[in-house]
């Protein structure tokens, strides 16, 4: 409890500041929240006219049902997990900004995350849980019956969280580079571009070929998008789901390592930028 109660009076004012940043900027919050909408249903008709192509109830192994399902809830992820880790801190080492996080008595990386959780949470009550509760009404109508399940959303709950610290550290290690290339634009444009296509935000890991498929899901990216997504769909329990676990602590450890590892060169290399 000691613990608790010093890292809430340590990071408690970065987490209001995250959360008051999201409501001071409604209007830019509920604008791309529209975009992403959009895109959703553009995604939709191109998968609905998919299917009515092939002729078939099913493609590879998804009904239009959980080909929508998928697209609705790995785009929710994909946008609950993104961080902006990346450009914030690029910002700040560029500026020079950074110097003031690191001459308080907090952890860069926590005090960054402190302030995205609390971003996060407003994100979760305007925007996450009213489009899971408008998927869920499709699936109901779609079906005919209530397919939610409150330990299967428990499960996916669990493992969105541990897709959002894997998300956050694989984007503070590409902010770190700012430390030596000092402009990171277009290494965070490939980045996003890589993550998207690999974490499964764009199409299905289930849709590859076999052994690209086993490669794939291999891949940190899996366990950012396409394997939440898919345990919120009932595709991913049991020893599935345990293993799917194990990969994103996995994962999470070996990138909080590098990070730690990156940050102490990074502030020798601050050092010589100030002499």
């Amino acid at each position: 409890m000691k613990m608790f109660g010093r890292i809430k009076r340590v990071y408690g004012g970065f987490f209001r500041a995250g959360a008051q940043g999201a409501m001071a900027y409604r209007l830019n919050f509920m604008g791309f929240f529209a975009g992403e909408s959009l895109y959703c249903f553009v995604m939709y008709f191109i998968w609905k006219a998919v299917f009515m192509a092939s002729g078939d109830s099913t493609f590879m192994g998804f009904t239009l049902v959980d080909m929508t399902m998928y697209v609705f809830m790995s785009n929710i992820v994909n946008f609950f997990t993104g961080t902006d880790a990346t450009r914030a801190l690029a910002e700040e080492i560029r500026d020079g900004n950074i110097i003031m996080r690191m001459i308080k008595p907090v952890n860069v990386d926590m005090s960054l995350l402190a302030n995205e959780v609390g971003y996060n949470v407003v994100s979760f009550v305007f925007i996450f849980a009213p489009v899971m509760v408008g998927v869920e009404i499709y699936r109901y109508f779609a079906l005919g019956y209530v397919a939610f399940n409150i330990l299967t959303f428990i499960a996916f709950f669990i493992s969105m969280l541990l897709s959002y610290l894997l998300s956050f550290y694989i984007n503070l290690i590409f902010g770190y580079l700012a430390f030596w290339l000092m402009n990171i634009w277009g290494f965070d444009i490939l980045k996003g571009s890589i993550i998207k296509f690999f974490s499964g935000a764009l199409i299905p890991l289930a849709f590859f070929p076999g052994v690209v498929r086993d490669i794939f899901e291999l891949l940190p990216f899996a366990s950012m998008v396409y394997k939440p997504t898919m345990i919120y769909m009932g595709k991913i329990k049991g020893l599935d789901l345990a293993i799917a676990y194990g990969e994103q602590i996995i994962w999470i450890v070996v990138f909080i390592g590098i990070a730690k590892i990156l940050w102490r060169f990074a502030e020798k290399r601050l050092a010589v930028q100030g002499g």
